[in-house]
């Protein structure tokens, strides 16, 4: 099973943006989803997009981050901007575990993780 590749992570000052890519080994039209993780803490569903392209996000998130994919060359982006401290963490991306008509954000209902690209954002 190959695993997805997350990247565009980096460092940024508070206020600045990231466009991160997630390259997949499978079709990326069904349901997906963004994830990150910081240190000491659960990893969290940041947005996730279902197969009618209907996205959902994280409160912390809405009205900065928005998710998109291209399903020609099978990946999935993850647009960041005004980006604040607290969003600094690992980010994951990954496909939903069944084939289903929606998507949520919840970590167990999804599979093969890819390593992840790491977010840092400072003041």
């Amino acid at each position: 099973q190959v695993h997805p590749v997350e990247s565009g992570g980096g460092s940024v000052q508070a206020g600045g943006s990231l466009r991160l890519s997630c390259a997949a080994s499978e079709n990326t039209d069904g349901s997906m989803g963004w994830f990150r993780q910081a240190p000491g803490k659960e990893r969290e569903g940041v947005a996730c997009i279902d197969g009618r392209d209907r996205t959902d996000y994280a409160d912390s998130v809405k009205g900065r981050f928005t998710i998109s994919r291209d399903n020609v060359k099978r990946i999935l982006y993850l647009q960041m901007d005004n980006l604040k401290l607290g969003d600094t963490a690992m980010y994951y991306c990954a496909h939903f575990a069944v084939e289903v008509a929606w998507c949520n954000r919840i970590p167990v209902h999804y599979k093969n993780w890819g390593q992840g690209t790491q977010v840092t954002v400072s003041s």
